[in-house]
């Protein structure tokens, strides 16, 4: 399944389709080239055989990367990454439409990946609809989906007209109100509410982006919340889940423990992440309650990393979440530097094998960006620490 979809991912790549967004560039020289210089017995052939299929920035061993320029090229790799569309099967049902200049409608909007929709996120820019997305969306070719009435497109706010596909649309006046329509579509196709809600910092979206990928998952919505006040469409959405269990991602600086007690008389409450965006989505990965939460504290895991530079990537990437590997969102603040957190949290999980690796479990991450999200040099030691290592055991054990 993973080399299935590396192989989609590369396929996008070559089409040109994850290196353009708004416009400009499709392919980054760092992307075209391979690092360093010719060593012994490799020609100039083999380096430009090796650029042009984009190693090692395309994928490495443990990594496969989703290089676009921009969230709107991002959106439209990893939804053709997840449905190749080369047969009904594995086309999607439903896509979703956002508008890319609000990062937490799109975090909403992840909420539609989970059955039954199934809907990846795609952007569009203003009343613009990007070459990216258009492509992926002729590639796509969406099914329809009677649970949001017949629709291939559900358009989410002021998006752009999606002309030659059946549309719903969700309107709302404000970030809150659509989440609350986000929610109140899913729950109207599945069927029954989901038992747990998110809620995340609406001033803060390096505490919020890791809730995109559980959403996609788990059908939970994400919600909103200022540091200090609660949106009375949240207050609603909250409500119709009839007395949930309510998971405040984020510390007190993003989300007050005043808010924290007022969310208490709508369910119970718990809050999960402490300190910096980076130990926060460690922390969430960690975290498991009963049938909520990634509880990632071994080996044998899906992975995807984003920077906290581009929210919307966390939206675009949610569907790997919740397909292929699965796994949750982790965050790098800088796109040269992996924090020590992070290194820290890799080495716990990092998969080992006693005799043969091919009876070990294996980790894989997927990168969200090009070189300005992400260098190569922080994809190889990231992948470094996703490979299965031999374990030291000592003598006579």
């Amino acid at each position: 399944m993973r080399a299935s979809r590396a192989a989609a991912v590369l396929l996008v790549l070559l089409a040109g389709v994850a290196g353009c967004g708004g416009g400009g560039d499709e392919r980054s020289p760092a992307a075209t080239r391979p690092a360093g210089g010719p060593i012994e017995g490799q020609g100039a052939g083999d380096l430009q055989a090796a650029g042009s299929l984009g190693f090692p920035a395309f994928a490495t061993s443990n990594t496969t990367r989703i290089g676009g320029s921009d969230p709107i090229a991002d959106a439209a790799a990893v939804a053709q990454a997840v449905y190749p569309s080369r047969s009904a099967d594995t086309r999607p049902r439903v896509v979703t439409l956002v508008d890319d200049t609000d990062w937490r409608v799109a975090i909403s909007a992840a909420q539609l990946m989970r059955p039954p929709l199934r809907a990846p996120v795609l952007f569009s820019q203003g009343a613009t609809m990007p070459p990216a997305t258009a492509q992926a969306l002729a590639f796509l070719h969406p099914l329809t989906a009677k649970e949001a009435g017949g629709a291939q497109v559900i358009r989410v706010g002021e998006t752009a007209r999606a002309r030659g596909y059946r549309t719903t649309d969700v309107k709302a006046p404000d970030h809150a109100a659509l989440a609350l329509a986000i929610d109140s579509l899913h729950t109207a196709a599945a069927g029954t509410p989901s038992p747990a809600v998110l809620v995340a910092s609406s001033e803060q979206p390096g505490y919020a982006m890791p809730a995109a990928g559980w959403a996609a998952k788990s059908g939970s919505p994400v919600l909103w919340v200022t540091r200090d006040a609660i949106p009375e469409a949240t207050r609603t959405a909250i409500a119709a889940h009839k007395k949930p269990r309510i998971y405040v991602l984020g510390p007190e600086t993003a989300v007050s423990d005043q808010v924290v007690q007022q969310l208490g008389e709508l369910g119970t409450v718990r809050r999960i992440g402490d300190r910096d965006p980076v130990t926060n989505a460690i922390d969430f990965a960690r975290f498991s309650d009963g049938d909520f939460g990634w509880n990632v504290v071994d080996p044998g895991h899906g992975l995807v990393f984003a920077s906290t530079q581009r929210p919307q990537d966390a939206a675009a990437a949610s569907a790997l979440s919740a397909t292929g590997s699965y796994g949750p969102l982790l965050l790098l603040t800088e796109p040269n530097v992996l924090p020590p957190a992070l290194q820290d949290f890799l080495l716990d999980i990092q998969p080992g094998y006693e005799s043969d690796p091919v009876r070990g479990v294996y980790n894989h991450g997927w990168l969200m960006g090009d070189e300005s999200a992400v260098t190569v040099d922080v994809q190889a030691r990231i992948d470094t620490l996703l490979e299965i290592a031999p374990v030291d055991r000592p003598s006579g054990s």
